[in-house]
């Protein structure tokens, strides 16, 4: 059987991926003050990894991306719940947070807070488990 010539598909898969990743490392840092945040990015960083398992083939995307999305998912859920405590652990309430400037070389007067790094474990947690859902359906055909 001759396997079909999908050189087209795969560029514009690929010019497609970096546009999307682009898009959701944007909604992921606009969550602490506009729409977006963790979830919408770690859901649009999914959609481009499944774009990649259509585009390609399962084994293709697992050699290029050796990642086990469970670890994944369970290092976010770490990351947001440590997050959580770490408030309690300054006498306040369960996932309180805090920010504050910083001068920081190349990008000057930036605020830093503690929210990203929870966004960063809900979008690490919703990353795994949505590839690990979309790898488990298509390993089942």
């Amino acid at each position: 059987m001759k396997k079909p010539n999908d050189v087209i598909l795969h560029s514009v898969t690929k010019a497609a991926v970096v546009i999307i990743l682009t898009f959701s490392i944007d909604l992921f840092f606009a969550g602490h003050h506009d729409p977006g945040g963790g979830f919408i990015g770690g859901l649009g960083f999914a959609s481009a990894l499944t774009l990649l398992l259509l585009a390609f083939d399962i084994e293709w995307v697992r050699e290029n991306i050796p990642i086990d999305f469970k670890v994944v998912t369970a290092s976010g859920v770490l990351i947001a719940v440590l997050t959580g405590l770490g408030s309690v652990v300054f006498d306040a309430p369960f996932l309180s947070q805090t920010f504050d400037y910083f001068n920081l070389p190349i990008f000057g007067k930036t605020e830093l807070a503690t929210a990203v790094i929870f966004d960063f474990g809900v979008a690490l947690a919703v990353i795994g488990t949505a590839v690990t859902i979309i790898l488990s359906i298509a390993e089942d055909r």
